[in-house]
């Protein structure tokens, strides 16, 4: 299997965008690897690889995503979150054990984190929710991306309607945090949850105004009416 990851690094390597080079590492704080390739002709190269072991076990399959994560190449995580999604019909409870070593070990900035948590980890809870427990012990983490992990695996089962009590209690560990991109996660959750249970959030938000970061308060109330968004922001005002 050794050639298939070299073909993924080719052709990525080949299809590297100058305009993409220059302009890729404005979007982080942090320092990120690239090889400078739009992100639709990324899943288009790893759907197209993909077909070459669609039949492999899943063991098989999980070890090319390792490979790919060792990289560090922001690209080549990317591809591992598509091909380990893939499989996700496949998942077994143990698995957690490999999407939790990614995330300590691999995850370095908010596109890997949310790429993996949003579609890989996010359909794992949604199939085994006696996991979010798991989650919850994220949300207590020194490291910012296991942190930020903790919510963004629940956007989608959160849009949903999905685990809204597990969602509060997440963002209530999360609340203070004064990394700007744990509030964003949590209030992207926030925002999410909304969808399917508005009044709720909403009071939750204005439960907490208080002490709310602005950043995480401004996410979660996002997608409410004007009139919900305004005495939001009033009672921030206030502070």
């Amino acid at each position: 299997m050794k050639n298939i990851i070299e073909q993924v690094k080719a052709t990525l390597k080949a299809s590297t965008d100058e305009k993409t080079v220059q302009t890729s590492q404005r979007f982080f704080k942090e320092k990120i690897v690239s090889y400078g390739v739009k992100v639709p002709t990324v899943d288009k190269i790893g759907k197209e690889i993909y077909k070459q072991i669609e039949n492999e076990p899943k063991a098989v399959i999980f070890s090319l995503c390792e490979q790919l994560w060792q990289s560090g190449y922001l690209e080549e995580s990317f591809v591992a979150c598509n091909w380990s999604y893939n499989i996700r019909k496949q998942y077994e409870p143990t698995d957690f054990e490999v999407f939790e070593k990614w995330i300590n070990q691999y995850v370095n900035n908010w596109a890997s984190c949310d790429t993996l948590c949003n579609h890989t980890v996010g359909e794992f809870i949604e199939k085994y929710p006696e996991y979010l427990s798991k989650l919850k012990a994220f949300a207590h983490s020194d490291n910012r991306w296991v942190k930020r992990a903790a919510a963004v695996s629940l956007i989608v089962p959160a849009r949903k309607g999905k685990f809204l009590s597990d969602i509060f209690e997440i963002a209530d560990i999360l609340l203070l945090d004064q990394d700007d991109l744990v509030q964003k996660g949590y209030g992207w959750m926030l925002k999410a949850a909304s969808q399917a249970n508005q009044q709720e959030v909403f009071d939750y938000v204005m439960r907490h105004k208080a002490v709310m970061p602005r950043t995480a308060l401004r996410y979660a109330i996002e997608k409410m009416p004007e009139e919900m968004r305004k005495r939001a922001m009033e009672r921030a005002m206030e502070r």
